[in-house]
């Protein structure tokens, strides 16, 4: 594998000003971070209070590095910051960057950079937003609530699922397009896409869930033995809307949401033939 000093390729240019790509990387950043959440939280406002699982799942990395998190022995937790939800995400991106290079090519120090600095503002939305939405330190707002025996709250909580799974694949979209520093996940999205998939979102989304994929098998084998019985966490229907919709839903917004802002400075390697 060469490295990026090596390759002797040149980098493409940016087409649209630096003003405007940061701008819109900002914004990316809570739209993805309040799409995770409400992904998270529907899931658990329909399951009940202490509940782990519930029909309606979270989004498809989410749900595969959660389930992996259950592994991780208890003593991982390491205050409230670092505790085995942390080192899951950690340890799972870790794993797809190095996957990033290879399928590139050659290893490149700025993308494994902006991986690696694109958790710090991500993580610390996702933690403003859980906290909003379950009604932590804000006097006066308990939070959404459970939805109990509620049908019309769990008709809402689906639909809130769904959305969160939209914003989600519109965020993709904006800091893919962008391209400044993206999450591991998304990045790798983005090379099968363009490398591999001949541009096709909905493909190249479907194949960048093996990795989740494969950490929830593992994960499940795990928790199954341990606990003498089949035990799926995190998966649900929201989960299966993100598998088949995510996508393509990124494909419509690269056509539709500001669809003068192209991919800027587009880097995969070599195209596959």
């Amino acid at each position: 594998m060469m490295t990026e000093e090596h390759t002797g390729a040149t980098r493409p240019a940016r087409t649209a000003t630096m003003g405007v790509t940061v701008g819109l990387f900002a914004l990316s950043l809570p739209i993805n971070a309040l799409g995770n959440v409400l992904t998270a939280v529907t899931s658990n406002r329909v399951a009940g209070p202490g509940a782990k699982a519930s029909y309606l799942g979270a989004a498809f990395w989410t749900a595969g590095e959660y389930n992996m998190a259950d592994v991780f022995p208890s003593w991982m937790n390491v205050g409230s910051i670092f505790n085995v939800q942390f080192w899951s995400f950690f340890m799972v991106g870790l794993a797809v960057i190095a996957l990033n290079q290879i399928l590139v090519g050659h290893v490149n120090w700025r993308r494994i950079f902006g991986n690696i600095m694109f958790l710090v503002p991500f993580s610390l939305l996702v933690g403003v937003f859980t906290d909003l939405l379950l009604g932590r330190f804000t006097p006066g707002w308990g939070g959404l609530p459970y939805a109990g025996s509620n049908i019309a709250l769990h008709v809402a909580y689906v639909l809130l699922n769904c959305v969160g799974v939209a914003l989600i694949a519109i965020a993709i979209s904006l800091y893919q397009r962008a391209n400044i520093a993206l999450h591991p996940a998304d990045d790798l999205m983005q090379i099968l896409r363009f490398k591999y998939c001949k541009g096709n979102a909905a493909v190249a989304m479907w194949l960048s869930y093996v990795p989740p994929a494969l950490v929830a098998i593992v994960a499940v084998i795990i928790l199954s033995a341990r606990n003498g019985g089949l035990t799926v966490n995190y998966f649900g229907v929201g989960t299966l809307y993100a598998f088949l919709c995510q996508g393509g839903i990124t494909g419509w917004a690269d056509r539709h949401i500001i669809p003068s802002f192209t991919h800027q400075a587009l880097d995969v390697g070599a195209i596959a033939g």
